[in-house]
């Protein structure tokens, strides 16, 4: 197990590049799957989950060649389907989230694909229903094995049907998109997921053959096609890293300019921050953060505390709301962090509040921050990372407070951070990895 030994209260000034999006990475490179062509995807951060799925893909036979670090390419030309059944398989499966989109693609192309139930963050419940109801509806045969917590399914030929998500989960669009292309006949998804992944990945099965209409819309109409071919796929910056950063600019007092951050595909993110008075601009496709001693949480017309919530895009991308909290307790006012999707991702809070700051845990959904407006900073201390987000945010803290902290499990950080470390000591940051 690693750990990061910080010396917080460093200023950061310079620029940094967002790596590629690390949820888009992971959809995109189960598609290639769909088809026995070559798919060469840019922008690929190079990360611990990416890794992950990379090497689940070629246990099962896909052909990976790296041509740079962001650039890889794949050829799913001989896949062996036994390998599905193996016990090499369920462990990997086990150990990410990202193993279920593998689900999708295989059903389509193979007529089958197994999988245990997947690993990842433990940010309370996340169920897989939304995938599974999807593939029946396509015509899939559907088993469930629970002493062994396995899932099968089979279908000698999908068939194209109307589709009402009971959420508009992001991994369920993807993997319903995906077996849906390859199905015979219309499919139509309401409720649909829009975030930019979910557009990216759209856009690059149509450039392999697909046809899908409503792309970036919660209605998607789908014609089948007998099979799909290579493409050449380039990754989005990943905006949770922007976000990070973003919050970590202005907790840190630093003059940061955040390069080729495709700002278009950014949606509320940088409204966000300016309602937790954090000042930036957009230069081209580049956010400037200047210098700013105080940042000030606006509220509502009326007077009453700014809550801010995640919710489905357009909305704010849930991934970003351990960032505004731990953003907010260094700021001047008041806010309600509001996470409705995920009932144990504030539970990180009571390290914050070991290092001084002022938080009212409500409920495992909201928290109350009573920003300090630096008059009160935070201090070093040791703590662990719970998962990727929080991980992040803890980090953020430490860097902002006086003393030295020390993070344990920092793995959690590096599966979704590329050389976070070393890219923020390039800035003048003070980050020790033991």
């Amino acid at each position: 197990m690693s750990t990061f030994i910080v010396q917080g209260g460093k200023s950061l000034r310079g620029e940094i590049i967002p790596q590629g999006a690390k949820n888009e990475a992971l959809q995109i490179i189960c598609a290639t799957l769909l088809t026995p062509e070559k798919v060469t995807i840019k922008n690929l951060p190079d990360i611990a989950d990416v890794s992950r799925i990379i090497e689940l893909l070629i246990s099962l036979g896909v052909t990976v060649k790296r041509e740079s670090r962001s650039v890889i390419s794949f050829e799913a030309s001989s896949i062996n389907l036994d390998y599905l059944q193996t016990k090499e398989f369920r462990d990997q499966s086990i150990s990410m989230r990202g193993s279920i989109m593998v689900v999708g693609p295989l059903l389509a192309r193979f007529g089958k694909a197994f999988i245990p139930q997947p690993g990842g963050d433990k940010i309370g419940r996340r169920r897989i229903d939304t995938h599974f109801i999807g593939f029946r509806k396509l015509g899939a045969n559907f088993e469930y094995d629970s002493t062994g917590s396995f899932y099968k399914l089979e279908a000698s030929t999908l068939n194209g049907t109307y589709i009402h998500l009971d959420e508009a989960s992001v991994t369920g669009t993807a993997n319903i998109v995906m077996a849906a292309v390859l199905a015979k006949g219309s499919s139509t998804i309401y409720n649909a997921a829009c975030e930019p992944y979910i557009q990216q990945l759209c856009k690059m099965l149509v450039s392999m053959g697909a046809n899908i209409d409503g792309i970036g819309s919660n209605l998607l109409r789908i014609e089948g096609v007998k099979e799909l071919t290579g493409c050449i796929h380039e990754i989005l910056p990943d905006m949770i890293e922007i976000g990070s950063f973003i919050g970590m600019a202005a907790m840190t007092e630093s003059e940061l300019t955040i390069k080729n951050v495709s700002y278009d595909n950014l949606g509320i993110i940088p409204d966000s921050f300016r309602r937790l008075g954090i000042n930036l601009e957009k230069s081209g496709d580049d956010i400037i953060i200047p210098h700013q001693l105080h940042y000030e949480i606006e509220t509502f017309i009326d007077g009453s505390i700014m809550v801010i919530a995640d919710a489905i895009w357009p909305g704010l991308t849930p991934d970003l709301l351990s960032i505004f909290l731990v953003t907010a307790t260094q700021a001047k006012g008041s806010v309600l962090i509001h996470q409705k999707m995920f009932e144990s991702r504030l539970f990180f809070v009571d390290k914050l509040i070991d290092m001084g700051a002022q938080i009212i845990l409500c409920d495992p959904h909201r928290a109350t921050v009573i920003g300090l407006d630096k008059m009160i900073r935070l201090r070093g201390t040791v703590m662990s990372s719970p998962d990727i987000r929080a991980g992040v945010a803890l980090l953020i803290a430490a860097m902002s407070a006086e003393g030295q902290s020390v993070i344990h499990n920092i793995e959690q950080i590096d599966r979704g951070y590329q050389d976070i470390d070393k890219r923020l000591n390039a800035l003048g940051a003070d980050i020790k990895r033991v």
